[in-house]
């Protein structure tokens, strides 16, 4: 979904009346997302932050899967970029649904992919002994947990209830 929501970037670059193929409605509008502010947080647009992230992150998990072996600093690392790309998106669904007041259907997709991959990691983190055990059991749970509450910020924002448009 990086690669489309980049292509959809630059054709609005290049056209400022495309309308986004993920653009739904008034509270799906991935235009007005991807031509806000936060859309280029650090003065790139922010899908290729995924298009660099998510190949090296599907790298690992299929070096693991195939049982590599990595250092526990590589492990840490791995964590820290996780939580780091779970912080970001916190701040990126704040300002969807708060402050620019529509979705990105894609953006929602990478927000999902972003969640699982932390589950993900810190799962295998408390089965490696590198992070209590306590938590390798409730990750899921809060996973879960936490796509529910987006999916009610989303609900709410789709249906007006956060001052967006309905």
């Amino acid at each position: 979904s990086d690669l489309v929501l980049l292509v959809e970037k630059f054709a609005l670059l290049t056209n400022p009346f495309h309308v986004p193929s993920c653009t739904l409605g008034a509270a799906v509008n991935c235009g007005a997302v991807m031509t806000s502010p936060q859309a280029e947080v650090l003065g790139f647009p922010n899908p290729i932050l995924g298009l660099a992230t998510f190949p090296a992150v599907a790298a690992v998990g299929a070096a693991a899967l195939a049982g590599a072996r990595m250092r526990p600093w590589f492990w840490t690392a791995l964590a820290a970029g996780a939580l780091a790309g779970w912080a970001f998106v916190h701040c990126l669904i704040v300002q969807s649904v708060f402050v620019i007041g529509a979705l990105c259907a894609y953006c929602v997709v990478v927000w999902a992919c972003v969640a699982a991959i932390t589950t993900a990691t810190a799962t295998v983190l408390s089965r490696t002994g590198r992070a209590p055990a306590v938590l390798g059991g409730y990750a899921p749970s809060l996973a879960i947990a936490w796509m529910g509450a987006v999916v009610v910020l989303c609900v709410g924002l789709v249906t007006g209830a956060w001052g967006g448009s309905a």
